[in-house]
């Protein structure tokens, strides 16, 4: 269906199901929260990059009264969700204000980043960051080692990463479906309007290797039985010949220490 079109049932939570940071962003933030406080990381003080925050301020509101110093939400769309975001001003109004009749960021605790995170010109907006999150967001980009790169460039040279991926077909009664048909087939025909790249664990872990010194891949949830039924009929380019590893459908990405690579 066109953009607009599944933005807009999006929005309203029609038909197209959002992710976490949109049903239940304080979720999001107080598991952000905890992975970082294991991981030792401390909210405490940092500059965070919320990347592809969907349009609500809550997260990165939670995530200041954590104790983040500032949130930079990032999205591709513009797309605000002032209906939701109203709603947060009572308790948040530290951090948000009224302004011609719309909920807006105070500039001094949030900055609203929209565009392509991989221009130069966008990049060159926002200070580094210390902290970089996501959920449910790499599944769906279209150039998954440029933006990765670019994230990896706006990130302090300690600054740490914590992405959630799911690797499913959005279609989630059958989660590996997609990975059935070749490229022409699925680009051409059956990719939803959202885009799914279907990149595999291995893929994920050569373009964050490639970017970062450390980077460490937790699996949430494998599937094997699931993977089991789909497994002959899946395409060999999505199989490593190790079961457990194809059958891995929801990830956690920990990253540190970007590499400066030349563009």
């Amino acid at each position: 269906m066109p953009e607009n079109l599944a933005r807009f049932l999006l929005k309203r939570r029609w038909i197209i199901k959002p992710g976490l940071e949109s049903t239940d962003p304080f979720a999001a933030s107080a598991r952000y929260s905890e992975e970082l406080s294991a991981q030792g990381v401390s909210l405490a003080g940092k500059r965070v990059l919320v990347f592809g925050y969907g349009g609500r301020f809550a997260v990165g509101a939670d995530l200041l009264q954590r104790g983040a110093a500032h949130v930079i939400l990032c999205d591709h769309f513009v797309l605000l969700d002032d209906e939701r975001n109203r709603e947060l001003l009572s308790e948040y109004r530290k951090y948000l204000k009224e302004e011609n009749a719309e909920v807006r960021p105070r500039g001094e605790y949030i900055t609203l980043l929209h565009g392509d995170i991989r221009e130069a010109s966008l990049q060159k907006q926002i200070a580094q960051a210390d902290i970089v999150l996501s959920t449910s967001v790499f599944e769906h980009l279209d150039d998954v080692p440029g933006v990765a790169q670019a994230l990896a460039a706006l990130t302090a040279p300690k600054g740490v990463h914590l992405h959630f991926v799911d690797l499913r077909d959005h279609f989630f009664k059958y989660p590996f479906e997609m990975l059935k048909y070749s490229e022409k087939i699925w680009k051409n025909f059956l990719n939803p309007t959202s885009n799914l790249n279907r990149y595999r664990l291995q893929d994920y872990r050569r373009v964050f290797e490639a970017n970062f010194e450390n980077a460490e891949f937790a699996v949430i949830e494998r599937l094997p039985d699931e993977f089991a039924k789909a497994k002959a009929a899946i395409r060999a380019e999505f199989k490593t010949g190790d079961d457990d590893e194809d059958a891995t459908t929801l990830i956690s990405v920990r990253a540190s220490l970007p590499k400066l690579l030349e563009k």
